[in-house]
């Protein structure tokens, strides 16, 4: 939130939809001199203060970076590095803004001994200001005192060489030019001659640092390179003693061949031994049959691995063939017959065989089988050795596969670091700098700062502006009332009176003559001026009883009340009634006793009327004043006596003036008001709050009662001439003359 000042400056610059340059105008005439005076005073001070000043002189130099090195290898390549990169410009500019360029800056040229950075002894304003410290420290000893420590002389060393650096680097300007990769060095100094040697100083450094880091690095890479040397090659031995003492222990020589061949065995082993497996399954299912029906041997031949046997296939053909002769002779010849006799032989004969095949073969199945139980036993076994022999070989070979991984793993590193070892040793023979001068500095002639006819014209000019900006701030925020235009556009009231100020003490009252002194015709004048505004305000009626007031105390209208009285008393018989009974002051003007009576003791019936009437002889008005002052000043002025003695003073008195108390303060006003007939509201000029006397004002309109008009009180009219037109008010007569500068030459 802004604040309220600034806030009321806005609403009076810009408030209005047209700007007013006329007046702003006759505000800066108004505030001229003071503008001038404080534009005049601020240039002196600045122009004393440049004048006191050291002239600082700049030198440059010009510094050419390269982007591609002209060297057969580069370092940079080596480790990665891009020189062709923006990054790398910006590093480079960091680099000569850095403190260590500019700590070696000042070994170099040992410029902690010179004059320039070496005056802290000399330098009085800075002992001196020391001194003050010190003087304060030890007067007020609540202060937070710095403990002192004693430092050695390294310790104090140090510390004048970092304050050296430290006016070093402030000094010290880096500035890339642009699209280009030239970096211009300037240096400023109150010596041209050490401003030139430093910014080429800082050149120099700047490439010898480069040397220096680019050969620190290639030998610290050496170094190390030589080191992991040496560590790989002991490693690289280590594991090929490893391999050798392994194929050494194993008797192996090409384990890969010796592992593939176990491989293929173990594969022809497992086929072999499933094929047998399978066959065997096959013999027991026979042999568990045959060992079933041994030594049947009808139920023998019926078993389908039997019939099917082609031996047993061949006699059974042969059985059916010697069966069906015989059924065939059966049929022609009877038993005895020698032909049958011979096919019956014959049938017994194939019988016999067919035993003799079923029993061979069964004894063939029980062979077989015991057979194929052994092989597949064997083969098992030889299988399972086999696995064993496998596993040790893969075991072997995994452990060769890791010795010989060791060996290949170091074998590359070391041909490696070897190669870069090679490479660095090579690139340590070709270093160049990145970085070459293209223009030394040359000791300036001319001071490049102060600038001191600039500075004072810039002062002048600025502090004139800042002087008018002031003016207008100050008339902006001044909510005073200075004019008629004032009293019209502010309060909305009509001016019946303008009162020039008059020279007198800060802490005393006017003069209480001041109205008759031929001296004073200004004052005369204006207090008439106001009473012919009274009487052509009301022609047409018969107004008698005046009542003046104003804001707040201090603005002058007890005198305008008195004054009036006076020039009333001029024209008819006046009365001057002091009705602020809170804080009376016209007994004490008019030198009345203490204990004179007044309205006070009027209203209350404690005295008479001719006890408390005053009668001026010099002026010839009548005066009552407050008297006693009484606890409840309202009450008395709300009672019906006040109103009756109002009514009674009107058939005796021409002109009643009534001074009351102020509006913000109480509300005596307003009570006294319902008695009168005209409302004068005194504003003392360029003081009182324009909506303070609006307040004020409001509370007349809100009691029903209307202000007849504004006494502009204690009005500069020297400065007010300046601004205003008072044409109406006495300026027309010559009178304006008399301006408090003026006013004190007479």
């Amino acid at each position: 939130m802004a604040p309220k000042g600034t806030e009321q400056l806005e609403a009076s610059l810009f408030g209005e939809d047209t700007i007013d340059f006329g007046q702003y105008w006759q505000t800066i005439r108004r505030y001229q001199w003071r503008i001038i005076s404080l534009a005049f005073i601020v240039t002196i001070l600045v122009a004393m203060v440049v004048m006191s000043m050291t002239p600082v002189y700049r030198a440059s130099s010009s510094l050419l970076i390269e982007a591609e090195e002209a060297k057969v290898v580069s370092i940079e390549e080596i480790y990665g590095l891009n020189s062709n990169r923006k990054e790398y410009f910006e590093t480079q500019y960091e680099i000569l803004k850095s403190r260590q360029i500019a700590e070696k800056v000042v070994d170099k040229l040992n410029l902690v001994e010179h004059p320039l950075y070496n005056q802290e002894e000399s330098n009085g304003i800075s002992s001196f200001i020391k001194d003050i410290k010190s003087t304060v420290k030890e007067a007020l000893p609540f202060l937070p005192q710095t403990p002192k420590v004693d430092r050695t002389e390294e310790e104090l060393l140090f510390a004048k060489r970092k304050a050296v650096t430290d006016k070093v680097v402030m000094a010290l300007t880096i500035s890339p030019v642009k699209n280009t990769q030239v970096v211009k060095i300037t240096f400023e100094s109150e010596s041209p001659k050490l401003a030139a040697t430093i910014a080429n100083a800082f050149a120099e450094t700047y490439i010898e640092n480069y040397l220096e880091s680019k050969f620190a690095m290639t030998s610290k890479a050496t170094t190390w390179l030589n080191d992991s040397l040496l560590g790989l090659r002991e490693k690289l031995v280590a594991s090929e003693s490893a391999l050798t003492n392994f194929y050494e222990e194993n008797q192996v020589v090409d384990l890969d061949g010796v592992v593939g061949l176990a491989s293929e065995e173990l594969q022809d082993l497992n086929s072999e031994l499933v094929a047998a497996e399978s066959r065997l399954k096959q013999s027991a299912i026979i042999y568990e049959q045959v060992r079933r029906y041994q030594g049947d041997v009808e139920e023998l031949a019926k078993l389908p691995e039997v019939l099917n046997h082609p031996s047993i296939q061949s006699v059974k053909r042969a059985e059916l063939e010697a069966e069906s002769k015989v059924s065939e002779l059966s049929k022609v010849y009877g038993p005895k017959h020698q032909r049958m006799i011979s096919a019956t032989a014959e049938l017994n004969s194939v019988q016999k065989s067919l035993n003799k095949q079923i029993q061979a073969l069964i004894s063939g199945i029980t062979s077989e089988y015991q057979q194929l139980q052994s092989r597949v036993e064997g083969l098992r076994q030889t299988v399972n050795s086999s696995k064993q022999d496998y596993r040790r070989l893969t075991t072997l070979e995994s452990e060769r596969r890791k010795l010989q991984r060791e060996v290949d793993i170091n074998q590359q590193l070391y041909n490696s670091f070897f190669t870069r070892l090679k490479e660095t040793s090579e690139v340590g023979g070709f270093e160049t700098a990145n970085a070459r001068i293209l223009d030394e500095a040359l000791a300036p002639t001319i001071p490049a700062k102060p600038k001191k006819g600039l500075i004072i014209a810039a002062a002048f000019v600025v502090s004139l502006g800042m002087g008018v900006f002031l003016a207008l701030a100050l008339e902006a925020l001044n909510r005073g009332i200075r004019s008629v235009e004032d009293v019209e556009k502010k309060l909305g009231q009509r001016m019946l009176g303008l009162i020039p100020w008059q020279k007198h003490k800060r802490k005393e009252d006017l003069p209480l003559r001041q109205f008759f002194d031929n001296k004073h015709h200004s004052f005369s004048e204006a207090i008439r001026t106001l009473r012919t505004s009274l009487q052509l305000l009301h022609l047409d009626s018969s107004q008698k009883v005046f009542m003046v007031t104003s804001s707040e105390p201090k603005e002058g209208k007890t005198t305008v009340s008195i004054n009036l009285a006076f020039a009333m008393g001029q024209l008819g018989k006046v009365l001057l009634i002091e009705a602020d009974l809170r804080r009376p002051t016209i007994a004490k003007q008019f030198g009345f006793p203490g204990f004179q009576p007044g309205l006070a003791n009027l209203i209350s019936g404690t005295h008479t009327l001719d006890e408390c009437l005053v009668n001026d002889v010099n002026s010839g008005i009548d005066i009552i004043c407050s008297g006693t002052i009484p606890p409840t000043p309202q009450e008395l002025l709300a009672s019906h006596r006040f109103r009756d003695l109002i009514s009674e003073f009107r058939a005796t008195y021409d002109h009643i003036i009534i001074d009351t108390a102020p509006t913000q303060a109480v509300s005596d006003a307003m009570v006294v008001s319902n008695c009168c007939d005209t409302l004068l509201y005194v504003v003392k000029a360029d003081s009182t709050s324009d909506k303070l006397i609006n307040s004020g004002l409001t509370r007349f309109m809100q009691a029903g009662k209307r202000v007849d008009g504004v006494v502009l009180n204690q009005v500069d009219m020297k400065k007010a001439s300046k601004s205003y037109d008072y044409v109406g008010f006495y300026d027309r007569y010559g009178y304006q003359s008399d301006t408090p500068e003026e006013q004190s030459k007479t």
